[in-house]
């Protein structure tokens, strides 16, 4: 398949929406050792278009385990879409409780499995961050 491209400036209005910050995870791109990405929320496998209503800001770990995924199954086996930080809000879907992002709904909570927020590495980093104040929604 065809990788798309996304424009350098599109890029950069896609980061400044966001902050400069994982849209998923909340990561600071500035403290980041590695590039950010631009994450199709609904992949061009599935559909999705490389227009800014299904763009979103990503850490390399989260777009990475994210993948062309939309979804996953949740503990009641249905199909449990991701979130979409286009139409959901972080503080809905999600909670930070020492360090720890808590998914509080079915589309959090598969999104926090799936996305591995609360790796070892991941949660080690994220604490040091959150006390030095470098973190936060």
């Amino acid at each position: 398949m065809k990788r798309d491209n996304i424009r350098e400036q599109l890029k950069l209005q896609i980061a400044d929406r966001a902050h400069f910050r994982c849209e998923y995870c909340l990561l600071p791109d500035a403290v980041s050792f590695y590039n950010f990405h631009v994450d199709h929320i609904r992949s061009l496998k599935h559909g999705g278009a490389s227009d800014i209503s299904n763009l979103a800001y990503c850490c390399p770990d989260c777009n990475y385990c994210k993948g062309s995924d939309i979804g996953s199954v949740g503990t009641s086996g249905e199909l449990v879409r991701f979130f979409n930080p286009r139409m959901d809000i972080w503080g809905e879907h999600f909670e930070l409780i020492n360090g720890l992002i808590v998914g509080k709904t079915a589309i959090g909570k598969v999104t926090e499995e799936i996305l591995k927020f609360n790796e070892p590495d991941r949660l080690v980093f994220r604490r040091q961050l959150i006390q030095l104040n470098q973190y936060g929604e």
